[in-house]
C-alpha cells in the first residue's frame, strides 16, 4: 500500500493515502475566475510523480527535467513486500541515484559475512537495479533476464494519460508492441509467459526476414546478401585456399639471415657472369695470338738469285753477304716474334685456366647458397603468408555468415509459419490446461462490468490463441462510446490488479487519472467509484483515483458518498493551491 507522497519543498502539498479507496481532489475555489483551470492542479503530476518514484527514467521533456525542480528531493512511503515496516523512497532530479530507506534491494538474512542486515541501513542503488527490485518483490518476477519488465507491468497499475494510457485495454501507452503487452498481461494473469515471449521472438525474426527480403531486391544489397549456391561455391574456393596456405605454413621453414644470403648469390651470380664476359674476349685474343703465331715465318728470299742469273747478272760476294746478313736479321725478328706470341698464348691459357677454378669455386658456393633459400624463406615471408591466411579467414567467415542469412531468407518464411502453427496449438492446449486462471479472470471482469452496465449486459474477457500472437480481448455488448471504452478500462484493470494481488504476482495497490472518467455517464462514475471501494475493502487493497469536485459531485447526486474516501489536502486552482505550490 501506498502511504505517502512528500517533498522536502515546503510549498509541496503532501499527501497521504490509506487504506481502500482515495480520491484526490482538484476543487474550484471561490475565488476562481473564469479563466483559472484545474488542469494544472498537479492531478496528472501526481501520477507521474509515483512514476518517478517507483523507477521511471527522466527525458528531457520529462516534468522532472524542470530547473525548478531540479533542487528538490521527493519520497514515496510505501509497503513493501516482506518488510513490517513501510519503506521510503527517495529521488533528487539532480542525481541518477535511488536513495532506499531501509535498503531493500537485498534480500532479507545473513550478508556475506554471515550476520544479519541492518533494516535501518539506507541505500543509494542505481536507477536499474531499483527496477529490478521493484520487478523482483512486487511482481515476483525471479530473473532479471526474464522477458517480463516491471516498468511495463507497473504502466498497467498506474496508467498515463499523456501517453496514451487510455487508448486500449490491453496497452498501456501510445504505440505499445503487442507482444510486449501480451507478455505483462500473461505475467499478472498467471498464462504461460514463455510461449507468449516465444511470439515475440518468430515477430522479430519474421520482421527482419522482411526486411532482408526487401533489401535483396535492390541490385547492390542482393550483391552483398547473395544467394545461398553462389555463396556456397565461394566457400568451397576459399576453404582449398586456405587449406593450401595452411599446409604452406606449417612446411615453412624461417632461414637465418635470409635476406644476407640472397644478397650474396646475387653477387656471387654477378660475378660469374662477369668471369663468363672475360672469358669470352680473352678466347678470342688466344684465337688471335694463335694464328698470328703461324703467320710468324720467315720471308722466302731465294727467288731473288734467280731472278739475277735470268739477267745475267752476278752477284757479288759482297751483295751476298748483305743479302746473309739481312736474312739473319729477319730470321731474329721472326724467332723474337715468335716468342713473345707464345708467351702471350701461354698467359691467357694460364687466366682462362684461373678463372674456371674461380668460376667453378663460385658455382659450388652460389648452388649451396641457393639450395639453402629454396629450403625456406625470411620471416616477413612466412608473416606475409600468415597475413594471407588470416585475410582468407575473414573472408571465409563472412561469406559463412552471409551465406546463413541468404539460407535463413531462402527458408525463414516456412519455418517461421510453422513454428508459429506450432505455437498456436500449443498456446491454445496451455489456455485449456489453465481454464481455471481465465475463467477466474473473465468471470470477474463480468461481475465488474456488469455492476456498472447492468444485468442484461454479460461481459467477459476472451484468451485466444491465434497464429500471430495471444489475443486478450475485452467484449461488452454496449454502443463504442469514449465513457463505455473507458469504463472497459477501469473494469479490465481492475480484475488485473485483483488476479495478479491475490496470487502474489503484483501489488495491493491501483492508481488511476481522472481523464479515465472522462466522458463517463455519472450513473457509471458513481457505481465505479462505490465498485472500486468495495472491491479495494473484500481484497485489501488501494484504489487512487484523482477527480475534478464536478465530476465527484456528479457521482455523489447518484447516491455515492466519497467524505470516507476523500485524502487531504485538496488541490485547488489557484496559484498556490496546486501539488507543488506553485505554477511552473
Amino acid at each position: 500500500m501506498l502511504h505517502s507522497l512528500r517533498s522536502d519543498d515546503e510549498r509541496f502539498k503532501d499527501l497521504h493515502f490509506g487504506p481502500g479507496l482515495n480520491l484526490l481532489i482538484a476543487d474550484r475555489t471561490d475565488g476562481s475566475a473564469d479563466t483559472d483551470s484545474r488542469n494544472g492542479a498537479g492531478k496528472s503530476s501526481a501520477i507521474e510523480l509515483l512514476h518517478y518514484l517507483l523507477g521511471a527514467t527522466t527525458r528531457k521533456n520529462s516534468l522532472w527535467s524542470h530547473k525548478a525542480l531540479a533542487r528538490h528531493r521527493f519520497y514515496l512511503e510505501m509497503d513493501w513486500p516482506r518488510w513490517a515496516e513501510p519503506i521510503t523512497i527517495e529521488r533528487r532530479p539532480a542525481s541518477p541515484k535511488v536513495y532506499l530507506q531501509p535498503d531493500v534491494s537485498r534480500r532479507p538474512g545473513l550478508d556475506q559475512s554471515g550476520h544479519l542486515f541492518d533494516d535501518a541501513l539506507a541505500a543509494a542503488v542505481t536507477l536499474k537495479d531499483w527496477q529490478w527490485v521493484i520487478k523482483r518483490d512486487l511482481y515476483r518476477v525471479p530473473s532479471p533476464d526474464s522477458p517480463v519488465s516491471g516498468r511495463t507491468l507497473l504502466s498497467f497499475a498506474i496508467r498515463r494519460v499523456d501517453v496514451g494510457g487510455f487508448l486500449q485495454p490491453t496497452s498501456s501507452f501510445s504505440g505499445q508492441s503487442p507482444h510486449e503487452a501480451m507478455i505483462s498481461l500473461s505475467h499478472l494473469f498467471g498464462l504461460d509467459v514463455g510461449l507468449v515471449t516465444e511470439y515475440r521472438t518468430l515477430s522479430q525474426q519474421d520482421a527482419t526476414r522482411k526486411k532482408l527480403v526487401e533489401a535483396a531486391k535492390d541490385p547492390v544489397w542482393g550483391k552483398i546478401v547473395g544467394r545461398s549456391a553462389e555463396l556456397r561455391g565461394e566457400i568451397t574456393a576459399v576453404e582449398q585456399r586456405i587449406t593450401e596456405l595452411r599446409a604452406q605454413i606449417q612446411q615453412f621453414q624461417v632461414v637465418p639471415g635470409y635476406e644476407d644470403l640472397r644478397r650474396q648469390a646475387d653477387a656471387l651470380d654477378r660475378r660469374i657472369r662477369e668471369l663468363r664476359d672475360l672469358d669470352e674476349v680473352e678466347r678470342h685474343n688466344l684465337q688471335q695470338m694463335v694464328r698470328a703465331t703461324t703467320d710468324a715465318t720467315e720471308p722466302d728470299d731465294r727467288y731473288l738469285e734467280q731472278a739475277f742469273q735470268q739477267l745475267n747478272l752476278v752477284l757479288s760476294g759482297e751483295v751476298r753477304r748483305r743479302f746473309d746478313e739481312v736474312r739473319t736479321f729477319h730470321e731474329t725478328v721472326v724467332r723474337n716474334r715468335e716468342k713473345q706470341l707464345r708467351e702471350e698464348t701461354d698467359r691467357l691459357e694460364q687466366r682462362l685456366a684461373e678463372r674456371e677454378r674461380e668460376r667453378q669455386q663460385l658455382g659450388q658456393r652460389l648452388a649451396s647458397i641457393l639450395q639453402t633459400l629454396n629450403q625456406g624463406g625470411a620471416l616477413d615471408a612466412l608473416t606475409s603468408l600468415q597475413s594471407v591466411l588470416a585475410r582468407e579467414e575473414a573472408t571465409l567467415e563472412a561469406l559463412r555468415n552471409r551465406f546463413q542469412a541468404a539460407q535463413t531468407l531462402e527458408a525463414s518464411r516456412r519455418e517461421i509459419e510453422s513454428r508459429r502453427l506450432e505455437l498456436e496449438s500449443a498456446l491454445a492446449d496451455d489456455l485449456n490446461d489453465r481454464a481455471a486462471i481465465t475463467s477466474e479472470a473473465s468471470r470477474l471482469f463480468n461481475v465488474f462490468a456488469r455492476h456498472l452496465y447492468g444485468q442484461t449486459h454479460n461481459p467477459f474477457l476472451a484468451f485466444e490463441a491465434r497464429k500471430q500472437r495471444l489475443e486478450i480481448e475485452t467484449r461488452i455488448d454496449a454502443d463504442g462510446s469514449r465513457g463505455i471504452h473507458n469504463m472497459v478500462i477501469f473494469c479490465f484493470d481492475l480484475t488485473a490488479a485483483v488476479i495478479a494481488h491475490r496470487h502474489s504476482r503484483g501489488p495491493d495497490f491501483l492508481v488511476h487519472d481522472s481523464h479515465l472518467y472522462d466522458g463517463v455517464d455519472e450513473r457509471q462514475v458513481s457505481a465505479a467509484l462505490q465498485l472500486a471501494a468495495d472491491v479495494m475493502a473484500d481484497e485489501d487493497m488501494q484504489y487512487i483515483v484523482t477527480m475534478n469536485t464536478d465530476d465527484l459531485r456528479k457521482a455523489e447526486a447518484k447516491g455515492f458518498d466519497p467524505s470516507p474516501h476523500v485524502i487531504e489536502p485538496r488541490l485547488t486552482d489557484q496559484p498556490d493551491g496546486g501539488l507543488f505550490g506553485f505554477r511552473f
